[in-house]
């Protein structure tokens, strides 16, 4: 009896190890089978993922896997980059300024591409063409070359290995990462630092006391500066050796500058041997000595002598040149003035305020500018 439960005992033994080890070995052959499936299937779940969250554009190439593990195949997306020229042109010039900026954050074959001037040249015209002249711009590039003499005078400055850090230190960004140099003469820092208001360029502002008719075909030199948030300008002056600010100009009261000649200085007429009645000019005008010069419009009159007949005038030979500023009365001291043709330069007094140079205008938007904002009523 006592043999029989020992010989039972051992069967039960061996028949639960055996089964044990079919089911060790079953259960491994199972994971080699499914292992493939399971990785197919987490390729697909993964990629599935990703495309769900990213943008329509590929700049990232995604590798898929086949469903055999041994004979993996990585397909490669069409990325924008694999675009034609042509095409890719055609796409960034459809972009924003914003969307073009963020675009060249990208990548750096991206950002090589989207800096170039010609994508910004015409937002810079768009938006700022009628603002910006070649005052403006010469000045932005005199800006950045003080900048870069600046940066170099204080690597100079500094012993042994520090110029290399001091050079590695103007290319890194704020997460201390180097990133790719931009050409700082390019159109795009432009349009950037005019957006953001931190780059004061040269203009005029038109209507200089904004309501006051009797200073409404006037404007004055002033430092500008774009106000992003209320999408009107800064501009700062000196009068009377003060610093002045006025804020909330208005887009139709900035103009860039038309001459080179600073705000204190007697500006060059080189245009007095050839005006006539009929010519629109502006001419300087400051309240004394100590005040900057402001530009007033007014066109070249008549002689007292002449009637006015185009067949019979002769004003155009006389070596005195009436201008007239025909928003005042007749008869107010404000409604003409008379300069010498051949050796004009600063005339008037204290009382009256002082006249300096005078410059034709030839363009018609200028001259468009001034009629648009005509007092509606005489001023005496």
């Amino acid at each position: 009896m006592f043999f029989l439960l020992i010989s039972c005992f051992s069967f039960i033994m061996f028949t639960h190890i055996s089964f044990l080890n079919s089911f060790i070995k079953m259960k491994n052959e199972l994971r080699i089978l499914l292992l493939p499936w399971i990785l197919e299937a987490l390729s697909l779940f993964f990629i599935s993922w990703f495309k769900r969250r990213r943008i329509h554009v590929t700049f990232f190439n995604v590798p898929t896997f086949s469903s055999k593990v041994n004979k993996e195949e990585i397909k490669r997306e069409t990325s924008l980059l694999d675009l034609p020229d042509l095409a890719l042109d055609c796409i960034l010039e459809k972009l924003s300024p914003a969307e073009l900026s963020n675009m060249a954050s990208v990548c750096t074959s991206l950002r090589n591409v989207c800096v170039n001037d010609y994508f910004w040249e015409k937002h810079l015209k768009h938006k700022w063409g009628r603002v910006i002249g070649d005052i403006a711009f010469r000045e932005w590039k005199s800006n950045i070359e003080l900048k870069k003499k600046e940066a170099l005078s204080d690597c100079s400055d500094q012993n042994g290995i520090f110029p290399f850090f001091s050079l590695l230190k103007l290319k890194m960004d704020r997460r201390g990462k180097l990133r790719s140099a931009l050409p700082v003469e390019s159109i795009m820092p432009l349009y950037q630092s005019l957006e953001s208001g931190k780059f004061w360029f040269p203009g005029q502002v038109i209507n200089r006391e904004n309501g006051n008719v009797g200073f409404m075909l006037s404007c004055y030199d002033a430092e500008l500066s774009y106000d992003y948030r209320s999408d009107n300008f800064r501009a700062r002056y000196s009068a009377q050796g003060r610093a002045t600010m006025e804020h909330d100009i208005e887009w139709n009261r900035i103009r860039a500058s038309t001459v080179k000649t600073r705000a204190h200085d007697l500006h060059l007429s080189d245009c007095l041997d050839e005006l006539q009645p009929g010519d629109h000019i502006e001419i300087q005008w400051r309240r004394n000595k100590d005040f900057p010069y402001g530009w007033w419009y007014g066109v070249v009159g008549h002689l007292g002598s002449c009637d006015g007949c185009e067949i019979h005038c002769q004003c155009h030979s006389s070596d005195t040149v009436v201008l007239e500023f025909k928003q005042y009365t007749p008869g107010s001291r404000w409604r003409e003035t008379i300069i010498d043709r051949k050796h004009h330069s600063e005339i008037g007094d204290e009382i009256y305020g002082f006249y300096g140079g005078i410059r034709k205008i030839c363009n018609k938007d200028e001259i468009s500018m001034w009629k648009r904002i005509w007092p509606t009523k005489v001023v005496e």
